[in-house]
């Protein structure tokens, strides 16, 4: 398979294992974060290399997500997937309309700021326990929140982000 219907699209990353059978605890970039686990695969990655895996069970602990992959059995294996993506392809998820857009369709967008200045360009995103940040370069570096006090608007024609976010010189 090729193309955009196959691509996958990163909804989380896999934290610390839970308990000794195998289970591990899920940070979901979606809204609200149990969507993650409308899914019965995912596809995790580590280090460039990806696997499928059969999500056998879920729950919630301590607010966080937690699940149970197929033939992830001990805490040792569950620790070898701390840091992993969490993806589906994108022919999975639901088709998004011009005011909903996944992080991963801003990767590559001209960053501009409400005064028109070019901030640059949007390179990845960043986990923090508050939110997710956007990292955005040109002659500078920004990391601005990914929230809608920030993303004013994305036009993903014209792969433009707009942000509500300080001048450079400033």
């Amino acid at each position: 398979m090729s193309g955009e219907s196959s691509a996958l699209i990163e909804l989380g990353f896999v934290g610390a294992p839970f308990g000794v059978r195998g289970w591990v605890k899920l940070r979901s970039h979606t809204d609200p974060p149990e969507r993650l686990l409308e899914h019965r695969y995912l596809q995790l990655g580590l280090s460039g290399a990806w696997q499928t895996y059969q999500v056998e069970a879920s729950g919630r602990s301590g607010g966080q997500l937690t699940v149970k992959l197929a033939g992830v059995d001990d805490r040792d294996k569950a620790r070898a997937l701390r840091g992993a993506q969490v993806c589906v392809p994108r022919s999975e998820l639901p088709r998004r309309d011009d005011r909903d857009f996944y992080r991963a369709d801003l990767i590559g967008c001209e960053v501009v700021n409400l005064s028109g200045v070019r901030l640059g360009i949007v390179q990845h995103f960043l986990e923090t326990p508050a939110h997710a940040l956007m990292v955005v370069r040109g002659e500078q570096e920004f990391w601005v929140p990914a929230v809608p006090l920030h993303l004013r608007r994305v036009d993903l024609k014209a792969r433009q982000v707009v942000v509500d976010w300080g001048d450079p010189a400033d």
